[in-house]
């Protein structure tokens, strides 16, 4: 590594780290109140590799993690794969695939993926999430609306007396344990590739970089040990770009 390198990626003098919470996959709060999870994991992990210090930029939406990097108030972050965030961001390979499901109620007459789309349905996403920019590209008669959070996606869904609550599976799976009464589609609607991103201002070189190193992540096993250690399910490690 150069030093033309780290000072690509910490302009600062430390590495701050984009790290969003509305995708509990990737972060949560840990019993100390502490951001934590695979993206904190490799965040970490990068900041070793550059040798510098890590500071992290928690937000709560992931339309709000792009838009700190976007404004390079962050020299990485974490996100689902998009042709619009790709516009300012240069994005490395996937790191982690991840489901996104749709759920409704349990006495819904919605059992098919294609039947949401029908007619005028309600559809209930995160704001800036991936499945907002999605479904806002592909569905051409249902009305989306949108949700402050993905975590507040569901609660959002039962408030509206909407037809659809769309988001990360498992998410999805844990509000319909807490709430009762409702149910997923069997099938998922997309597969969201997550990947590490940096401002594009930041040069080939760095993007160059940033984007070895999540492969060697998860060649290493690195990805795959994180996810274990952080219980999570309804992930699988990306292939090898």
């Amino acid at each position: 590594m150069t030093s033309f390198i780290q000072s690509s990626f910490t302009p600062t003098g430390k590495l701050r780290a984009s790290i969003n919470l509305g995708n509990p996959i990737l972060a949560r709060r840990d019993a100390q109140g502490q951001a934590a999870g695979v993206s904190v994991d490799l965040a970490s992990e990068f900041a070793k590799r550059l040798n510098v210090e890590l500071e992290l930029v928690v937000v709560d939406a992931a339309g709000k993690s792009v838009d700190v990097v976007v404004a390079e108030e962050a020299d990485i972050g974490f996100f689902a794969i998009d042709p619009l965030r790709g516009e300012h961001i240069a994005f490395t390979a996937a790191y982690v695939l991840i489901e996104g499901c749709y759920l409704v109620k349990q006495d819904s007459p919605i059992r098919a993926n294609g039947e949401v789309d029908a007619g005028t349905k309600r559809v209930v996403v995160g704001k800036g999430s991936a499945y907002d920019l999605y479904l806002t590209r592909t569905l051409q008669h249902a009305e989306i609306l949108r949700a402050p959070t993905s975590p507040a996606v569901v609660d959002t869904f039962l408030a509206q007396g909407a037809d659809v609550a769309a988001g990360v599976k498992q998410q999805l799976e844990h509000d319909a344990r807490r709430h009762g009464g409702l149910r997923l589609l069997d099938e998922r609607f997309m597969v969201i590739q997550q990947a590490m991103g940096t401002p594009k201002s930041r040069g080939p070189q760095a993007a160059a970089f940033l984007a070895r190193f999540v492969e060697d992540m998860k060649a290493s096993g690195f990805v795959a040990q994180a996810l274990r250690r952080h219980g999570i399910e309804g992930a699988s490690v990306a292939p090898a770009a």
